[in-house]
């Protein structure tokens, strides 16, 4: 049985899913819409699909299974809407939505509808972040005293100009709720494993204080920040920092660093710089083998370099998912926590004061 997909938002990002429909097995890429006819048609003859201007006009002639969405952040709860009126499994991009009220009203339509909605986080499908969490799940670490991610990032101004990135209506915020929106998930998601969440189900994270400013773009090129620097304390104590920041030419590798009594670790991009507990284990040389160098640049400076290996690994979870009917991994209620944890931050920055991450 091949499941059908259609991708609603025809930028930068539905290429990666394209491609990564491409390499599963039983998974076909029917259709995409979008707006733009030229980019529509030339998306469409580059992947063998049909392009529609209108999302719901695609739902209802193809008959798809799942409506993967790639539009604007700001413009995710549309799609998802339409999706679920007629049945459609929903994979989204990240972040689910630039709100988390916006999120609420997906989640409740979905949940109406008895339909799957899942998020975008792929980098909880590297390799190299899996290693880390599975040390923290398994104490290693002695229990947390911090949890860092760092997206020490640069963007020109041309990749802001006339786009939507930058927007405060599109993209809900700048630095954190686009690029490092990746740093706050994943960070947040290896803390809880460890235990700093108490409860399995809640956010990990209590209270933030943050700063955010636009430091080296102007107002007349982007509305939100491009740096933003956070405290946070989750709910065991665990202390953290958040650096997110497209401010910082060249742009440099972005970095997870988690350390605790009994051990610290780092990565930085694929790379596993620091791999050091208390008590060595003999898989530990292995480890340190396997990922002890990287070849990528990620994201630093050209959105366009990231490879979408880990982008297939999430999309092709999702799909095992539905067909098996186990849950998935970032299902609705996961992917919000992210979102949740940068409304905070904005608010923390905004009001110049500490505020509690509500779960």
């Amino acid at each position: 049985m091949t499941d059908r997909i259609a991708i609603a938002g025809i930028g930068a990002v539905a290429s990666m899913h394209a491609e990564s429909v491409a390499d599963i097995d039983g998974a076909e890429l029917v259709a995409g819409s979008c707006r733009t006819e030229q980019r529509g048609r030339e998306f469409a003859d580059e992947y063998g699909c049909t392009w529609y201007a209108d999302t719901g006009a695609m739902l209802d002639a193809e008959g798809v299974d799942v409506l993967s969405i790639c539009t604007p952040s700001g413009a995710h709860l549309e799609p998802a809407l339409a999706a679920a009126e007629r049945g459609v499994d929903v994979l989204c991009e990240k972040p689910l939505e630039i709100t988390t009220d916006r999120i609420d009203e997906m989640v409740a339509a979905a949940d109406a509808a008895g339909i799957r909605l899942g998020g975008i986080f792929n980098q909880r499908y590297n390799p190299v972040v899996r290693q880390l969490r599975a040390a923290a799940a398994a104490g290693r670490f002695g229990g947390l005293s911090v949890a860092n991610a760092y997206v020490p990032w640069w963007r020109d101004d041309d990749y802001y100009d006339g786009a939507w990135q930058g927007t405060q209506d599109l993209d809900g915020g700048g630095a954190l709720m686009n690029q490092s929106i990746h740093g706050v998930d994943a960070i947040q998601w290896i803390a809880s494993a460890a235990g700093a969440g108490g409860d399995a189900d809640g956010n990990p994270v209590e209270e933030v204080f943050a700063y955010t400013d636009r430091r080296a773009h102007g107002d007349d090129i982007m509305e939100v920040e491009d740096s933003a620097v956070a405290v946070l304390r989750y709910r065991d104590g665990t202390l953290g920092q958040i650096l997110g920041a497209t401010s910082m030419y060249p742009g440099s590798l972005k970095r997870l660093q988690v350390a605790g009594r009994d051990g610290t670790a780092e990565i930085m991009e694929d790379e596993l710089v620091t791999w050091q507990f208390r008590e060595e284990r003999e898989e530990d040389s292995e480890v340190r083998a396997e990922f002890g160098e990287t070849e990528s640049g990620g994201g630093a400076a050209d959105p366009m370099s990231i490879d979408y290996a880990n982008h297939r690994r999430n999309i092709e979870d999702f799909l095992d998912a539905r067909r098996s009917g186990e849950p998935y991994m970032l299902d609705a209620g996961e992917a919000r926590k992210a979102v949740e944890i940068i409304e905070a931050i904005y608010e923390s920055a905004e009001r110049g004061e500490p505020v509690r991450v509500d779960s």
